[in-house]
């Protein structure tokens, strides 16, 4: 009986020993349970990173930067430019911070690219000629010539500039030539517009033909002889020639290289000349007959001149219609239609052999 009540006693002392540790046992395990969820992953370096702003954050050089992720720690390099940052560099940063233990993977530096964007000169250019479109006596835009008072260049924005360049003011003296149009560009960001100012003169030109070399009157233009320019349109006036109106043509008077040419110092290039020998042409039904003739006076196509017929010595009068050709006109005999049989009959075709008429002809002039 005494062994017996004796392990009981044992019994209830271990139990009474071991209970509290148990419960310190299973409050440590929640405990290690909820530190669990509340750890904070290990924060990784990045290789490569985008800025849209003019600083970098410790939130954009690490992934799981936590609460630091919106500290400033370097400035942005310039507007569409990409930076290296050294690894050794960023840790420190990172360290005066209290972020420490970052994977570095290893890479040696982070490039930082600063995204902007970028409008071509070209197309400043072109969204100020549409400005001045049909402003003030002015023609189209692709007509207009240029010149800014300060060189036009590439320029770079803040990426957040997404709006289209807008004409907010527009100013053109005709007299002077002078211009003055300034631009918005809206932001996504909800930030002030980005304005833009541009001054200067604009010239209305037209394509003009211009002479290559100095010309002499009754020059006909060759391909050679022209040019293609644009010239402003004060100076060429309402009547500028083009080259493919040129060409082929005959110059009225003398003119130097360089200058343009207008419809006024054209003509169209005499096929005949005064003195030269042509050959007349005698045509009407059944009869097409050539003589040889001496042009008293030049004239182009369609032209009437006054011709000797070196054969008949006489001077008779023609239509130019080929390069050393003059068209004579011959009135076609009436047919006498009558006869004793009171029948009609056709007379026969009239044979002209060269340099000779049969009889039913009509004599040449």
């Amino acid at each position: 009986m005494m062994t017996i009540r004796s392990l009981l006693a044992a019994t209830a002392l271990l139990a009474a020993t071991i209970a509290p540790a148990l419960a310190q046992t299973s409050d440590a395990a929640t405990a290690l349970a909820q530190a669990g969820d509340d750890v904070i992953a290990v924060p990784v370096l990045r290789a490569s990173i985008t800025v849209t702003g003019d600083l970098v954050r410790i939130g954009d050089v690490i992934d799981n930067a936590g609460t630091a992720a919106q500290i400033a720690i370097y400035r942005a390099p310039d507007l569409g430019t990409t930076g290296a940052l050294p690894t050794e560099q960023v840790i420190a940063a990172l360290r005066a911070h209290q972020v420490i233990a970052v994977d570095t993977r290893n890479i040696r530096e982070v490039a930082v690219t600063r995204l902007a964007r970028t409008i071509d000169a070209r197309d400043i250019e072109s969204q100020v000629a549409r400005a001045l479109e049909h402003r003030n006596g002015l023609g189209d835009a692709a007509n207009l010539s240029l010149t800014f008072d300060r060189d036009v260049q590439d320029m770079r924005l803040e990426s957040s500039n997404t709006g289209a360049l807008q004409p907010t003011a527009v100013r053109y003296d005709g007299r002077s030539g002078r211009f003055d149009v300034a631009f918005e560009i809206g932001n996504e960001a909800g930030l002030a517009a980005t304005r833009l100012r541009f001054t200067g003169t604009a010239v209305e030109t037209v394509e003009a033909a211009v002479l290559a070399r100095d010309v002499e009157r009754n020059d006909v233009l060759k391909s050679a002889d022209v040019v293609t320019e644009r010239r402003p349109k004060a100076q060429v006036g309402n009547d500028a020639a083009t080259r493919d109106r040129a060409l082929g043509m005959q110059m009225r008077k003398q003119l130097r290289a360089g200058q343009p040419l207008h419809s006024a110092d054209l003509a169209k290039p005499d096929l005949v000349q005064r003195d030269q020998t042509v050959t007349l042409i005698y045509e009407s039904a059944g009869l097409y007959l050539t003589i040889r003739g001496k042009a008293l006076e030049g004239g182009t196509e369609g032209d009437v001149v006054s011709v000797v017929n070196l054969q008949s010595k006489r001077t008779v009068s023609g239509v130019v219609i080929g390069r050393g050709q003059v068209s004579i006109s011959v009135a076609t005999p009436r047919l006498d239609t009558s006869s004793t049989s009171g029948s009609a009959e056709t007379a026969p075709p009239v044979s002209v052999a060269a340099g000779t008429v049969s009889p039913a002809a009509p004599k040449a002039e």
